[in-house]
C-alpha cells in the first residue's frame, strides 16, 4: 500500500510535535493535532491522495531551507499565490512525501547541496527520518479550469551548504534568505509563523540552550 509510509510518518509526528516534545512560545497543540487528524483522514480516504487530478485535493511535500547556522530561512514569493512561502510543490503519485519536498526544493531554488536536518536525535527515541517538521491543510484558490481545491501539506527542515546563492525559477516571482524577524515581517499566516517559532526553538536545543 503506497499510502503506508505516510500514514506511519504522520503517526511518528502525532507521538513528536503533536505531543509538544518540544516547548515554544506560541505552541498551539489543538491546532497541530487538528492538522494532522484532517490530513491523516484524507490520506485514509481515498488512494488517489497524491495525484493532483483527485478534484477535493491531494498530497503535497514542502521544505522549510535553512542555512548551517539555523537563523535564515529560504522563501519564495509564489507566482501564483502571491505569498511568501517554504519551497515545496505536488507529489504527482509518489508517495515518498519526503523525497518530494527535497526535489521540489532543488528545483525551486537551484541550491545542490541540499539534504535534512537530522534533529531527530533530540528526541531520545527511535522516529522514521526524516520526521516531517510541521503539517497543513489549506485551500488553494481555483484558477482558470482548476476548482478551489485543498493541499495537504508535509513539511519537512531542509539545510543547505556549499554555495547558499539561489536561483529562482519559473514558480516564484523572488526568492531570497531572511533573518526570523525579517521572515515573521513579511507574513501573517499562521502556518509560517508556527514553523518560524519551531525553528528558533529547535535551533536552540541543538545550540545547548534551552
Amino acid at each position: 500500500m503506497l499510502r503506508v509510509h505516510l500514514l506511519d510518518l504522520l503517526e511518528a509526528y502525532g507521538q513528536t510535535w503533536g505531543a509538544g516534545w518540544l516547548d515554544f512560545p506560541g505552541r498551539d497543540l489543538a491546532a497541530e493535532r487538528a492538522a494532522l487528524a484532517r490530513l491523516r483522514g484524507f490520506v485514509e480516504s481515498t488512494t488517489d491522495c497524491f495525484e493532483r487530478t483527485h478534484p477535493a485535493g491531494h498530497v503535497t511535500g514542502s521544505a522549510l531551507v535553512v542555512n548551517p547556522s539555523l537563523d535564515r530561512v529560504l522563501l519564495m514569493l509564489h507566482g501564483k499565490l502571491g505569498r511568501w512561502l517554504q519551497l515545496g510543490g505536488h507529489a504527482d503519485g509518489d508517495p515518498r512525501v519526503e523525497q518530494v519536498a527535497l526535489k521540489e526544493a532543488g528545483e525551486e531554488s537551484g541550491l545542490g547541496d541540499l539534504d535534512f536536518l537530522p534533529y531527530e536525535e533530540l528526541l531520545g527515541r527511535s522516529v522514521p527520518r526524516p520526521l516531517p517538521f510541521d503539517l497543513d491543510v489549506h485551500a488553494i484558490p481555483a484558477r482558470g479550469e482548476v476548482e478551489e481545491h485543498f493541499h495537504h501539506d508535509v513539511r519537512f527542515l531542509v539545510v543547505a551548504r556549499g554555495d547558499l546563492q539561489p536561483q529562482a525559477n519559473s514558480e516564484s516571482r523572488d526568492l531570497a534568505w531572511w533573518t526570523l524577524p525579517e521572515a515573521f515581517a513579511l507574513t501573517d499566516e499562521a502556518s509560517m509563523h508556527r514553523q518560524f517559532r519551531k525553528l528558533a526553538a529547535l535551533a536552540a536545543r541543538l545550540s545547548g540552550g534551552r
